[in-house]
């Protein structure tokens, strides 16, 4: 993967080289191994490198044969050997899958884009038109942010690449709800004053005229399709899939491993690899965190040994929560929105020692419905039969007289006791409920972000899948999983996210998901032809991180003091009583309040490193976008 960044300025001036290096230079861990500019009249492309495929050419930013247009491309085109014998005539120069970017430019214009497999972000100017296309993958892997004003047009990877151009960055208020709400903020929206994302799926294009245009060119199937599909037609549905994108996902011209939890899906993924790779060397990682109620790694360990491979561990500790998450925080560009960030990061440490690109389970879980909240998914929906009022009163008193230990049933009810369908589904994974949201922050939302809830079909374990397969997914784990493996300048493939495993999960009945009380069924039982059944039958943990304990011992001190000490953003806008009686109650053991304290500290942490982190920040604006 690569980092890009680039500007086209509105009022026709001509680009600073230095601003784009600046740009660029933020990027340099995305992109370690090269990097390069290209500017002409008022647009510039920066690019940095970390070479994967065609290792010695495919130099970026990329010119076109006829000279017309430019690319600035992060990521891996899959099928891009299929792509070359199909497009014969362009004089290719390189023997890389970049180029074939601009080749499939040259024949098909931007709507191209839909012949792609892969993970994908770039950026494509096209001279002749006036036109800069930005390109995004279709679950949204790779990320892709921009910001707009009435001078300049400016896009990268990352949002701290945005900005030497922006200046001095605020938070958008209105983002604060959608976090407490979701750990993370769904697109557009970022946490970042006038900056957004490019959504999963979608292109934006801006005209010679300065005019944005954002299109979707492909979307998770809204209803399942083949309804009739039965349970042994399923199984070999997705076993086809899942072989053919572990196919491509192996195409590299350096080391590939993987990242192995001792969960099904990623056992599955290395019992995968190790099949396709027939014997040879597979390095394989996984994470502990030297507790026994939390720590997988004896099942990483027997899933390791069956498949041959050599493998690697690393234990996370409290004191690397300390000294990582401020710089953590920096590369996400946003709050860790989840404690496992940290602990990804680790692994990813560990991995880039051996390897250049690993392999992952991530995405299983919103495609085939792995969580246990996907039993309940009925019960969420038809949980509004009942009056919201009196059942939100009566959920609410339940839940808060619970002991730490019901934390989990307390999640349950904290999200039935939500008004709607669609804030029910978001609840199961919200940190604070609607009406928390409103007293910490003193008034209520003031924009909905509930769509991807709102727009599904079908049944209701369908419908929260799409939900999940959006906000969830997209905006919260895809991406930790490209910042925190970019952080160590490590490449991240997920399989289960080939856009024709997705198309096939959404188009298959829920029956074949959940069956029996059985989560994520399908794939268990393609699992269940290449691991023992003890691994494949086993509870779901998750890669879960013992914070309650921490926050209890060699946390307890940072966080009082991050969250309500006289310089704390969170207590300037936060209701500062509910944010003591939090602390006071996990202090106590009476409650497990430790989804709710990370949410607070992780937004404290990010606010302090906001726009602190390049000494470029701030002071290119004013000196040439006057």
């Amino acid at each position: 993967m690569c980092g890009i960044a680039g500007i086209r300025r509105l009022d026709g001036g001509p680009v600073d080289p230095e601003l784009l290096a600046a740009m660029g230079a933020t990027l340099h861990h995305r992109g370690p191994d090269d990097s390069g500019v290209w500017f002409e009249g008022s647009v510039g492309f920066a690019h940095t490198r970390l070479s994967i495929i065609d290792l010695d050419a495919s130099v970026q930013p990329m010119e076109s044969a006829s000279g017309r247009q430019h690319l600035a491309f992060n990521g891996e085109i899959l099928n891009y050997r299929q792509l070359r014998t199909e497009l014969p005539d362009y004089p290719y120069r390189t023997k890389g899958d970049t180029e074939t970017l601009l080749a499939l430019y040259d024949k098909h214009g931007v709507n191209g884009t839909s012949k792609l497999r892969g993970q994908f972000a770039y950026a494509l100017h096209d001279a002749e038109t006036g036109e800069l296309h930005l390109v995004r993958d279709r679950m949204g892997i790779l990320p892709l942010y921009y910001y707009a004003d009435d001078k300049v047009f400016a896009f990268a990877s990352e949002i701290k690449a945005l900005y030497p151009v922006i200046g001095s960055p605020e938070v958008d208020q209105e983002s604060l709800h959608d976090y407490l709400a979701h750990r993370s903020v769904p697109a557009p929206f970022t946490l970042v004053k006038g900056v957004r994302k490019v959504p999963q799926g979608h292109r934006l294009t801006l005209g010679r005229d300065g005019q944005l245009r954002l299109r979707q060119y492909w979307e998770v199937p809204v209803r399942p399709a083949r309804v009739g599909c039965g349970p042994a037609e399923a199984v070999e549905l997705v076993a086809e899939a899942l072989d053919e994108a572990l196919r491509d996902a192996l195409v590299a011209d350096v080391p590939v491993g993987a990242y192995l939890s001792g969960g099904v899906d990623s056992s599955l993924i290395t019992a995968l690899i190790a099949k396709a790779r027939d014997g040879a060397d597979l390095h394989t990682f996984s994470a502990g965190f030297g507790d026994a109620r939390v720590d997988e790694v004896e099942w990483a360990r027997k899933v390791a040994d069956i498949v041959g491979s050599k493998h690697h561990e690393v234990i996370v500790t409290a004191e690397d929560f300390r000294e990582s998450w401020t710089k953590l925080s920096w590369h996400r560009d946003a709050p860790l929105s989840e404690p496992a960030d940290v602990a990804v990061f680790k692994l990813a440490e560990l991995a880039r020692r051996d390897v250049k690109v690993v392999l992952s389970g991530e995405g299983s879980d919103e495609l085939f419905g792995g969580y246990p909240k996907y039993r309940f998914a009925r019960a969420t929906r038809w949980a509004g039969l009942l009056p919201a009022l009196p059942r939100g009163a009566v959920l609410r008193r339940l839940e808060q007289s619970l002991p730490a230990a019901g934390a989990r049933l307390g999640v349950a009810m904290r999200a039935m006791a939500e008004p709607s369908t669609a804030e029910r589904m978001r609840g199961w994974f919200a940190p604070f409920t609607g009406a928390e949201r409103t007293a910490l922050l003193g008034e209520p939302a003031t924009r909905s972000v509930l769509g991807p809830y709102q727009r599904g079909r079908g049944d209701a374990l369908h419908r929260m899948l799409y939900a999940d397969s959006h906000s969830w997914l997209a905006d919260n784990l895809l991406e930790r999983g490209d910042r925190m493996s970019m952080a160590a300048s490590l490449e991240l493939r997920p399989p289960f996210m080939d856009h024709r495993v997705v198309e096939l999960a959404f188009s298959l009945p829920s029956s074949v998901k959940v069956r029996n009380g059985v989560t994520k069924w399908v794939v268990k039982e393609v699992a269940r032809r290449h691991l023992p059944a003890d691994v494949v039958d086993r509870k779901k943990a998750g890669f879960r991180v013992p914070l309650d304990a921490w926050f209890r011992g060699g946390l307890r001190d940072m966080a009082h003091d991050l969250l309500t000490g006289p310089s704390s953003f969170a207590a300037s806008v936060l209701e500062p009583g509910a944010v003591r009686r939090l602390l006071a109650e996990h202090d106590s053991g009476s409650r497990n309040e430790q989804p709710r304290l990370w949410t607070l500290l992780s937004l404290e942490v990010w606010h302090r490193g906001l726009g602190n982190s390049d000494e470029l920040t701030g002071t290119k604006r004013s000196e040439v976008l006057r």
